[in-house]
């Protein structure tokens, strides 16, 4: 994985919520998943999730949600037949099959961390996404993800 998707902040700042705060070290953590860190991670961004009229999450919110959802797709999905892509918080390989290691992969799905989002707690449905254009992707094996969401459903 690429230097520019990975990051934790200085101090492992917590994310205040409701519930218990997120650390960003446990959820950035490259192959570590902890499920109720990312749903915690989900519901602090669920408003802006459900009405892309209210104020966006801090950047760190954001990233906690994104990799954290991404992490948990890996690890349920296990493989490296299909790479997410969602710039610039992460990009994981996923789904059992040919693994990726060098240049363009076979399989990419890319997309925004808001559309991402919505896919991965099913407030959006991947042929919705693909169809209106905020979900690219390419191979064969890239409808496969389609299987595995949502993810963390809202």
């Amino acid at each position: 994985m690429a230097a520019r998707y990975q990051g934790t902040t200085a101090g492992h700042e917590a994310i205040r919520l409701s519930a218990p705060p997120v650390t960003l070290a446990c959820v950035a953590q490259r192959g570590a998943v902890d499920p109720a860190q990312v749903r915690a991670a989900v519901l602090a961004v669920q408003v802006w999730l459900r009405d892309a009229s209210s104020p966006a999450p801090a950047r760190a919110e954001l990233a906690a949600a994104v990799r954290g959802t991404a992490r948990t797709l890996a690890a349920g999905a296990p493989g490296g037949s299909v790479e997410v892509r969602v710039p610039p918080y992460v990009a994981v390989q996923c789904i059992e099959g040919p693994r990726h290691t060098r240049g363009t992969p076979p399989n990419v799905v890319e997309t925004d961390p808001r559309t991402w989002l919505l896919l991965a707690t099913g407030l959006l449905s991947y042929e919705a996404a693909v169809e209106s254009g905020a979900l690219t992707v390419s191979g064969t094996r890239a409808g496969e993800l389609a299987h595995w969401l949502p993810l963390v459903p809202l």
